[in-house]
């Protein structure tokens, strides 16, 4: 492997599938990394809904959503491992004091949180809670070295991460909009894997 791609910090960057990528849950995913090291990578997928939206999750939990602006919302599928644990994405919260506002809270450079504790669920049960959110089931996860192999097939590009593709863009049009970030349209890549 080389030194370069080795190097490579992905923490707050877009994962975009290419064409020749067949594997569910990542045909033509788009996957925000919230963590990426020597030890492996994690991220969510963010342009694949499941078919219960925030309000159901919330009924689910017996909890009340005080929150109008997301009770329409769907929970997304983020990746195939822990497909029954939740986790929430959302603007910064943090305290000034180097703290999340929540208790299990992974604080991403670029200014982004991922919260998997419960606090943060009554947080918006009561009409608080973060502006931005973005809820998903489930997680994408590579082990060391298992992603800096896949990136060197030609199985993703990457791009630095923009929010707004996150909160703001139509879920259907998340993978254009991210292969946007890179000048590129889907029209433009190759469905075949591997190198030339």
């Amino acid at each position: 492997m080389s030194a370069e791609l080795e190097a490579t910090n992905l923490t707050h960057h877009f994962l975009i599938a290419m064409p020749g990528v067949s594997d569910e849950p990542f045909v033509r995913s788009v996957v925000y990394m919230c963590e990426h090291s020597n030890r492996g990578a994690l991220g969510l997928v963010i342009n694949k809904p499941s078919d219960i939206s925030i309000k159901t999750l919330f009924d689910k939990v017996e909890m009340p959503l005080r929150r109008d602006d997301l009770s329409g919302q769907p929970v997304f599928q983020g990746g195939p491992v822990q497909v029954e644990r939740g986790f929430v994405l959302h603007e910064s919260m943090s305290t000034g004091s180097d703290e999340s506002a929540y208790g299990s809270t992974m604080s991403i450079p670029g200014g982004l949180e991922m919260t998997t504790s419960r606090d943060i669920l009554e947080a918006l049960s009561t009409g608080a809670g973060p502006r931005k959110v973005f809820v998903s089931l489930g997680y994408s996860a590579w082990a060391e070295g298992q992603l800096e192999s896949e990136i060197g097939e030609n199985s993703w590009l990457t791009v630095q991460a923009d929010p707004a593709l996150i909160f703001d863009t139509p879920i259907e049009q998340r993978y254009e909009k991210a292969l946007g970030l890179l000048g590129l349209q889907s029209w433009m890549l190759s469905s075949g894997v591997g190198h030339a």
